[in-house]
């Protein structure tokens, strides 16, 4: 090329180094957890709206952080470990972070996207979107691509109908469910997958392609998911040929493929898989037919992952026959809660992975018998949970301590439709969302039950706390830090004195203004009184003071005519 020709001959003889731009750091991303105050970050969405605030307990009122109209045109998503926030808009995905503000990071394309979900790690985004078809006979075409958050850059896309990314191969819209990739091994981000038809489709994030450059093979698999720490996945396959081969759940090692353990099952109607959060144990609860076929028991089959051979326990209920309304790991712990009962008001049992004598028993704690609560939601930090009864029940709430085994406060928020625990476990905030009209906005409560304070805003759709990422700490400093908490708490102690002395100054002043304001009022009517002493003294007939003690009351008599009136009366004189 002539350009090439042009281009070497203007290289010169002498050579020079390069200049090297100096390096410019980037926003520290995590500014935010270095708050002094230790506060957590909440993001709220009402009308056109998206406001970000501190979570500001002490003063007993959430402080703005952040607020733009028109901000993302259905929802905003926190990324798992809260460094980023993403938006949603016609043209694609936005994430935003920053250190005192929120700055676009990056932009994803992807035109009319619907639904956003991000690896558990942060390194990718994953984002859906259906379109319409131009003849009205084709199905809708789905089409799923996934970002490298930090360069914007599409790893790999995926185009089909709503049957290629339908769960377990069932037709229609309906049958997508979100998120269609599961992201496992915790959070490196290694592993990603999805069900199709006899298949579960492993892919490994290194080269975005098939471990193996071939699918899981598992024939008419139902359902699966990922342990939260492990690369290990559990997955259910139903009953074939009519019962003549049992159901089954297994346990398979990734990128091995090694079935680790498995469970059959008889007679089945359904099946769920729970896994704690610790990925610990798995939690599978097993629907099954009687004999006659006429009604349903329910019972648990309890693995216990990190122990040899994975052992597994079987758990029924005292009362075979009651109804599972929902089940609940502890997070980080060993226990787990039960809502079960045909009555209005059912029956919470709770449960323990470890017996006082024997650590590989399953034993129950307690059972509270007739509670108004149909959901559960466990502290992040364990020990601490809400027994809450949503929908029907119109948002009864029952703070519970399982150490102790005690109500810490029973309270209500009325039509409640959300409830979330803060990252720490500190503060949960429970919402009501416009699917009803009335009573928008969110209220604040201590992990013990006390309100601390309310937001009420109209046209309220969402209400989510910012996470945070696992603690530096190691668990032996974890474990010294709780031994020697009192020393630690002094300084915050001070510091809640401080706040609690400004604020007593503060409703000091306020008071103090309102007696100024009141003093003034009075001066104001007594200069006015001053003012019509001569009046007041001409109406008086000249007497001057305006002490009543001085005046002698005397009853007088004044009769007045009022009114004169003539009759003629006729008057006929008899005859004598």
């Amino acid at each position: 090329m002539f350009e090439d020709f042009d281009r070497f001959m203007k290289v010169p003889d002498e050579w020079a180094p390069p200049e090297s731009n100096p390096y410019t750091p980037g926003e520290n991303l995590q500014q935010w957890l270095m708050d002094e105050k230790a506060r957590d970050q909440l993001v709220i969405r009402s009308g056109s709206d998206t406001e970000v605030f501190w979570n500001d307990a002490r003063h007993l009122k959430p402080e703005p952080v952040y607020k733009r109209p028109f901000w993302t045109e259905s929802y905003v998503h926190w990324s798992p470990l809260g460094t980023y926030l993403a938006t949603i808009h016609r043209q694609g995905a936005a994430v935003w972070g920053g250190a005192g503000t929120f700055n676009r990071l990056m932009r994803f394309a992807h035109p009319q996207v619907k639904l956003i979900d991000f690896s558990p790690g942060e390194k990718y985004l994953v984002t859906y979107s259906s379109h319409e078809p131009s003849n009205p006979r084709d199905a809708n075409r789905i089409v799923i691509n996934i970002f490298d958050v930090r360069t914007g850059k599409v790893m790999r896309d995926f185009k089909g109908s709503p049957d290629d990314f339908a769960i377990g191969g069932t037709g229609g819209v309906a049958g997508v469910s979100w998120p269609v990739f599961r992201w496992g091994g915790g959070k490196d981000d290694k592993y990603f997958s999805r069900m199709g038809k006899n298949v579960i489709s492993v892919y490994e994030t290194e080269t975005f392609s098939l471990i193996d450059k071939k699918s899981l093979k598992v024939e008419n698999v139902m359902d699966f998911c990922w342990s939260p720490t492990d690369p290990i996945i559990a997955l259910f396959v139903p009953e074939l040929g009519g019962g003549n081969q049992p159901a089954r759940v297994s346990l398979v090692q990734i990128p091995s493929k090694e079935e680790l353990r498995q469970k059959n099952l008889f007679s089945v109607s359904d099946c769920k898989m729970y896994w704690q959060s610790n990925g610990d144990y798995l939690a599978v609860k097993v629907d099954r037919y009687t004999k006659t076929k006429k009604s349903i028991y329910t019972g648990f089959e309890l693995f216990r992952i990190k122990e040899r051979d994975i052992p597994i326990e079987v758990l029924e209920l005292e009362n075979k026959n009651d109804k599972i309304i929902a089940f609940a790991w502890e997070p980080k712990g060993h226990r787990f809660a039960v809502i079960h009962g045909d009555n209005p008001r059912p029956d919470i049992s709770f449960y323990s992975m470890r017996s006082t004598h024997n650590s590989g028993r399953v034993s129950k704690l307690t059972t509270l018998k007739g509670k108004q609560a149909n959901a559960l939601f466990w502290s992040p930090s364990g020990r601490f949970i809400i027994l809450a009864g949503l929908k029907g029940f119109n948002g009864q709430l029952e703070f519970y301590n399982v150490d102790e085994l005690e109500t810490m406060a029973t309270a209500e928020h009325f039509m409640a439709t959300d409830i979330e625990w803060d990252p720490t476990g500190r503060y949960v905030a429970t919402a009501v969302t416009s699917v009803h009209e009335m009573e928008n906005g969110f209220n604040i409560w201590s992990f013990n039950g006390k309100l601390l304070y309310r937001v009420l805003k109209d046209h309220f759709f969402q209400f989510a706390w910012r996470p945070r990422p696992p603690s530096l700490l190691s668990a032996e400093k974890e474990e010294e830090i709780a031994k020697n908490l009192k020393k630690y708490s002094k300084k915050y102690e001070a510091e809640d004195q401080d706040v609690s002395m400004l604020l007593s100054e503060q409703d000091r002043e306020k008071r103090r203004m309102l007696k100024e304001e009141w003093e003034k009022w009075v001066n104001e009517w007594k200069k006015l009184h001053e003012e019509e002493k001569q009046l007041r003294q001409k109406l008086r007939d000249g007497e001057a003071s305006d002490e009543e003690e001085e005046y002698e009351a005397k009853e007088v008599e004044v009769e007045e005519v009022l009114d004169v009136s003539e009759e003629i009366l006729s008057v006929d004189f008899g005859q004598e």
